[in-house]
């Protein structure tokens, strides 16, 4: 798996992650909570997950896991139904109706949308350790076996003659972690000049052959429909890819990347209506078990959980530079600036 020579960039904070103890959640916790439990063991309850194209193998993973854990807790048989699509997408469909006890969704922006629509109450992102997100992944490229295109780092994407798959930043939350990688990059290499960061990116999005709406429908257009020469990706899909075709594929980790930090919220409005609150609290809390955090790295996502992450420090790059979403000022600002109506990537982006 070719790998790229980093920049001097230090951002050794971004990788000192440590998970903090279980939370404490202020949202009728207590005996009462686990007496309900109690009460209901031998009454199969239902929940539905919500979430991003990218975790359909990691949550069929861990739904198993987590049905064994809840039924030896409470006796209890639990199903999790799932729902999977563009992130953006997703957090759209949540708040026009579609019922969720929890999300888990590429980006805390689209948490916020939820909650936005009055279905999740404020304070979301600290009912969770870590900012509400249990693991991690990067921005990387995959390429054909071999890099034929010679492709190493952002700059090779705006070649003439190379073909970018991506998502579109207006669905998809992973395509927003892409772009804000590739803004990162441009924002070094030309010192902070915006108007030459803007034409760099502009030059990139030139080269796209289409915009899916999730980062799986890119996906399955460069491995399966064989457009591009290469598909800006989440780590973890990237990974799947090889797995699945391993003579045809291989991972570039770009000089510069960012770190991705999905987000999980309960959706207060309908554990309260469902009387699900309890399961579905437990549900995002047991994701920083150590049993769970193996099955995220096992699915290539990078486990907060140190010790864990340390057990797979054979598969991921743990020294690429990444920046953060602190960075670009936290995503509320990132997004105003970069992907509302009239921002910087619909300026960029005039097909």
């Amino acid at each position: 798996m070719k790998q790229n020579v980093l920049l001097g960039i230090s951002f050794a904070s971004v990788l000192a992650i440590t998970l903090l103890g279980a939370p404490s959640c202020s949202k009728n916790d207590g005996a009462a909570s686990a007496s309900g439990a109690r009460s209901a063991a031998g009454k199969k309850v239902t929940i539905t997950n919500v979430s991003y194209d990218p975790t359909r193998e990691l949550y069929a993973n861990y739904n198993k896991l987590f049905a064994e854990h809840w039924k030896a807790k409470t006796g209890q048989d639990v199903e999790i139904t799932q729902s999977h699509g563009g992130s953006g997408k997703q957090a759209l469909e949540v708040a026009n109706g579609l019922e969720a006890d929890v999300v888990t969704l590429a980006l805390e922006y689209d948490v916020n949308a939820v909650q936005n629509a009055g279905l999740i109450e404020k304070g979301w992102v600290s009912e969770f350790p870590l900012a509400s997100s249990p693991y991690t992944s990067t921005i990387v490229f995959l390429v054909r076996k071999g890099n034929p295109k010679k492709i190493y780092d952002w700059d090779d994407l705006v070649r003439k003659g190379v073909g970018v798959i991506t998502p579109n930043p207006k669905t998809s939350g992973g395509a927003c972690w892409n772009y804000l990688a590739a803004w990162a990059y441009g924002l070094h290499k030309f010192g902070g000049d915006e108007a030459k960061v803007k034409a760099f990116i502009k030059q990139i999005y030139a080269n796209v052959l289409v915009l899916d709406s999730g980062a799986r429908g890119a996906t399955n257009s460069f491995v399966q429909n064989k457009q591009g020469d290469v598909l800006l990706a989440w780590e973890n899909e990237a990974f799947l890819s090889i797995a699945d075709y391993p003579d045809d594929y291989e991972i570039v980790t770009p000089s510069l990347s960012i770190l991705a930090q999905p987000s999980v919220a309960v959706v207060d409005e309908v554990v309260d209506r469902r009387k699900t609150r309890e399961v579905a609290t437990e549900y995002l809390k047991y994701l920083y078990s150590e049993e769970a955090q193996r099955v995220a790295g096992k699915n290539f996502y990078r486990p907060s959980n140190k010790k864990v992450l340390e057990e797979f420090k054979d598969v991921f790059n743990l020294n690429i530079n990444l920046v953060t979403i602190n960075d670009f000022g936290g995503w509320d600002a990132a997004h105003e600036k970069h992907f509302s109506n009239g921002g910087l990537f619909d300026q960029i982006y005039d097909k």
